[in-house]
């Protein structure tokens, strides 16, 4: 069986995205480069990016794990909570 990429595994799961409304909101004046570092690479979808010396994050596609919040200790994550009702990710077995 051929390894699957993020986007191949992403694309089986349903979201219901705000695309007004991130549930996450990031530190933009953030810039310890070394825990900048640490946050993108633990985002398991990838959605954390760090591109010409800027923070940059799309919260469409998130899996609400909560590990960029825990990763983070609060510096380059502002605030993290669940998506509003009826938003968000959607995960189903098997």
């Amino acid at each position: 069986m051929a390894k699957m990429s993020v986007d191949d595994k992403l694309g089986v799961i349903k979201f219901m995205t705000d695309e007004h409304e991130s549930h996450i909101e990031i530190n933009e004046d953030y810039h310890d480069e070394a825990e900048i570092h640490r946050l993108v690479m633990a985002c398991p979808a990838e959605l954390y990016k760090y591109t010409d010396g800027k923070l940059i994050f799309n919260h469409e596609g998130c899996l609400e794990c909560g590990t960029c919040r825990v990763i983070s200790g609060g510096k380059g994550v502002k605030s993290w909570k669940h998506p509003k009702g009826a938003m968000g990710v959607e995960y189903h077995q098997g």
